[in-house]
């Protein structure tokens, strides 16, 4: 059980975090430094209050969207515009009135879309056109990959979501990881911390292993799929397109791929 079997991060622009004989939850291990290191553009956007009227990002400026036509349609799917004078402006990302950025350490790719009451808290990394959804909480060492859903009324932190990752309704996920087209049905929660003291191990064939992690949420292998309201305990990995049932808890462990969890 390596980052090798779970995902394919050839197109991944963080690829290096993500070294194929590793174990799966190495990349949460490295996160922090990572991010600590980047180097962060500087945006001149507001920050501490929730921003009072919807800006543009485009080629490192920021600009009131007065004047610019802007068409909000999907952004995962390439078909945010904005407009001016008729010419689309290649790019750009548009940051809604009431999102609130607490941080200048703050990355935003081509052709995302902030929306009103988002609030981006800490270092987060947003690739290029990703969804961050009205109400969604990020809390800091968040890392996103292209074409995301960062969901409404979703709270993350500390977690990385690879290119296409969706988490578009009302989920939790702490220190974890969503593999390339993983998607999570609405209402998905993914405990983090044991009851108990100690760090979380998994189990692996009649095996537990050490993952020195006090706090591991859940790794999802590229296409896994969890259904609404599921919940996940701490240290549940869960194989390539391993799906999750509505209403099902997930017990801690390796589930190997194309799995069905009842």
């Amino acid at each position: 059980m390596k980052i090798a079997d779970l995902f394919d991060t050839s197109e991944f622009e963080h690829a290096s975090l993500f070294q194929p004989n590793d174990e799966p939850w190495q990349p949460l291990n490295d996160l922090k430094e990572y991010m600590n290191s980047f180097v962060w553009p500087e945006y001149p956007i507001p920050a501490g209050a929730p921003l009072t009227e919807t800006l543009v990002l485009y080629n490192g400026d920021c600009r009131p969207a007065d004047g610019l036509e802007i068409i909000f349609e999907d952004a995962t799917k390439g078909k945010l515009k904005v407009l001016k004078n008729g010419n689309e402006l290649p790019g750009a990302s548009v940051l809604m009135a009431g999102a609130l950025f607490l941080s200048k350490q703050i990355s935003i790719g081509k052709g995302v879309l902030v929306e009103s009451g988002a609030l981006l808290k800490g270092m987060n990394i947003i690739g290029d056109c990703c969804e961050v959804r009205q109400a969604a909480y990020l809390r800091g060492y968040c890392l996103a990959g292209k074409r995301c859903v960062l969901g409404h009324a979703t709270e993350i932190k500390h977690s990385i979501f690879l290119n296409d990752a969706k988490a578009g309704h009302f989920a939790y996920l702490g220190d974890s990881i969503l593999g390339s087209n993983a998607n999570l049905g609405a209402g998905t929660k993914f405990a983090n911390l044991r009851f108990l003291p100690g760090n979380v191990s998994i189990r692996v064939n009649g095996k537990f292993i050490d993952t020195g992690r006090r706090k591991l949420g859940a790794i999802l292998g590229d296409g896994a799929q969890t259904g609404c309201n599921s919940v996940t305990n701490p240290g549940v990995i869960m194989g390539k397109h391993t799906m999750l049932l509505p209403n099902t808890t997930a017990k801690p462990g390796f589930h190997k791929a194309k799995a069905i969890l009842r």
